[in-house]
């Protein structure tokens, strides 16, 4: 069986700098380090990462919670997260609570039972949570992303929800529509649907009319026509409806066609994400784009600054763009 001292032998190097290539990568120049990773796959050298872990004090491992994977958002979010950590020779201990405050806490407990050296957390709302608050007498540094919390001083890598949808409640204004609903999840689930909704009250008042209720289904990514029918009937019909992710919008379409509905032409849709699948349906999805891999990328530069000791600036909210797409139309000139 190889050791470090074969490894670096054959690469060329001092031992020092190998076992520097494999726990400090980011120190070693790009091509010594390629003579290291070379050598060690020629000797089939794994390094014991389990021995550097009680040497050093450290597992070179971040913990990632996230709500779901079967959502695209996280999904591109957390490619971008394992690149960036890697890079910088971390390793990603990841795992998804489906929005239960419970699962959340049980899966922090475990993650730093394992030791990681920092946390990347997506939580279901943030100023409520027990577990962020914590999370503030322990050692380990957290980053969150998507939470924007208003009572709890953490670092958070977010857009500013609230003003993402009212700028796009404000594209189905100017088309005409006046008439304009919203469509979440679990509301209480998501302190982001909340924020998605007040922008979307808050640009219905700017225009003199009175915000709908939200309509409430009983999944985030699934939509439930005979919760949605009632909104759709009447003198007060819905001719516009916002949704709080893609998925749902794009469930919330389904849902309309199969019901005999036309899009745009009868009701214009809008969702929240910019996940690339919105592009391939028909009609095309006009979504809120959020910069999903610099959110990543943004969440562990500065989880590695804070694990570092360093005292990185305050992050600003990242821009988001409205991707227009084949779901939004002017409304039925018999319904204005």
């Amino acid at each position: 069986m190889s050791d470090l001292l074969q490894v670096a032998k054959l690469a060329g190097v001092s031992r020092a700098t190998a076992a520097r290539a494999f726990s400090s990568p980011e120190l070693v120049r790009e091509e010594t380090r390629n003579r290291v990773l070379a050598a060690s796959e020629q000797l089939s050298f794994r390094p014991n990462h389990i021995a550097r872990q009680l040497r050093t004090q450290s597992s070179r491992t971040l913990g990632v919670l996230l709500p779901s994977l079967s959502n695209p958002v996280f999904a591109e979010q957390l490619q971008a997260m394992e690149v960036a950590a890697q890079q910088s020779g971390y390793a990603l201990l990841i795992a998804t609570s489906d929005y239960q405050t419970q699962r959340e806490a049980d899966i922090i407990e475990n993650m730093l039972r394992q030791r990681v050296d920092g946390l990347v957390l997506t939580v279901a709302d943030a100023d409520s949570s027990p577990l962020l608050a914590s999370l503030r007498q322990e050692a380990v540094p957290v980053v969150l992303v998507h939470n924007a919390p208003q009572k709890i001083a953490l670092p958070s890598v977010c857009v500013d929800n609230r003003e993402a949808v009212r700028q796009a409640t404000d594209r189905l204004l100017s088309l005409g529509h006046r008439r304009i609903g919203m469509i979440a999840g679990p509301v209480m689930q998501s302190d982001r649907a909340l924020l998605r909704y007040q922008g979307y009250c808050d640009a219905m008042k700017n225009a003199g009319l009175e915000p709908a209720s939200m309509l409430e289904m009983p999944s985030h990514t699934r939509s439930d026509f005979q919760t949605l029918q009632p909104a759709l009937q009447g003198e007060q019909a819905l001719t516009a409806l916002l949704c709080t992710n893609d998925l749902l919008a794009i469930s919330v379409m389904g849902e309309l066609l199969r019901a005999g509905y036309q899009v745009p032409q009868q009701i214009s849709i809008i969702g929240f994400d910019g996940i690339d699948i919105g592009r391939l349906v028909y009609p095309s999805l006009t979504s809120v784009v959020q910069p999903l891999q610099a959110m990543g990328t943004t969440a562990i530069a500065h989880l590695l600054a804070l694990i570092a000791g360093e005292r990185p600036e305050p992050m600003l909210p990242l821009l988001t763009q409205l991707r227009l797409g084949e779901s939004i139309a002017p409304p039925p000139v018999f319904l204005c």
